[in-house]
């Protein structure tokens, strides 16, 4: 399963009740961060994630997006984290970051962590998925990321298992990969009696502060999840009401990107009152 955790969705400052941009990325356990805003550990807490991040994406540098890895890097720092962090940004802007986890720092005391710069077209390779870079449209040097999966093995089928009487443990595992097995009694097992058709991989994206634009179309195709910002829509019509702003965008973007020739699944366009009751959404297996 994917969670999805909203741990900030205001845009330039915090209200009462919404943080700074924060997205948290959980999938089979591994955690990752999409924007870093003032105030995301405390909402990491506040909505249970936990602190085991390992990769950082930055879609952009502006203050609202990354001011709250300074304090976060500190918090771990003296939890004394060992395990190495990665942070990814534009190209460009990689020494905005550096400044930033050694700005008041006396001692290298402190767990290694690594700053690499992206290009629109590269990808960060994890195990059985990949985080694809692609350039979008804002003030600044500016990405959207896609987590991108590889087609994945069919569903196990536990109640046929059983009542071919296959015994659990190892023998499962073998026949997920793809193997098959040979019984106490002499029968052969093949994967394709206990195990379902391929399934495709899942697609989420996240596009960061950008107005409508050709890059995020095309890395949205097919895509389970797309998760945007309303405030640069805003920005970008003109309007001074946020439903309406959301309507007009709708009218002429959605059937571009959410149409039955784009194929995605499902979109969020927010503005962060939808989830400060119930920031959570699970991409299913």
């Amino acid at each position: 399963m994917i969670r999805i955790t909203f741990l900030g969705t205001s845009a330039a400052a915090p209200t009462v009740s919404r943080s700074l941009p924060a997205i948290a990325l959980k999938r089979e356990g591994v955690l990752t961060l999409f924007d870093c805003g003032e105030g995301t550990q405390r909402q990491m807490m506040r909505y249970g994630t936990g602190f085991d991040v390992s990769d950082v994406f930055f879609t952009h540098l502006h203050a609202d997006h990354f001011l709250g890895i300074i304090g976060f890097v500190r918090t771990l720092a003296m939890a004394e984290r060992a395990e190495p962090m990665n942070l990814y940004c534009p190209k460009g802007t990689a020494r905005i970051l550096e400044q930033a986890i050694r700005l008041g720092i006396l001692d290298d005391r402190i767990f290694p962590i690594d700053i690499r710069e992206l290009s629109g077209g590269d990808a960060v390779a994890r195990d059985g998925y990949e985080v694809r870079a692609f350039e979008v449209q804002h003030k600044r040097p500016a990405l959207g990321y896609a987590l991108v999966e590889p087609q994945r093995p069919g569903r196990f089928d536990l109640e046929r298992a059983k009542a071919l009487g296959i015994p659990e443990g190892p023998l499962f595992g073998q026949l997920q990969k793809g193997s098959p097995v040979t019984l106490s009694d002499g029968r052969t097992i093949q994967p394709s009696e206990v195990v379902g058709p391929p399934r495709r991989g899942r697609r989420i994206v996240v596009s960061g502060d950008t107005i409508p634009c050709q890059t995020t179309v095309d890395a949205s195709r097919g895509a389970d999840l797309l998760i945007f910002s309303e405030e640069c829509i805003l920005k970008k019509t003109g309007l001074a009401d946020a439903e309406t702003a959301v309507r007009q965008m709708w009218s002429t973007y959605r059937p571009k990107v959410c149409g039955a020739t784009m194929g995605v699944r499902g979109s969020m366009c927010f503005d962060g009152r939808d989830f400060v009751k119930c920031p959570a959404f699970k991409v299913e297996k």
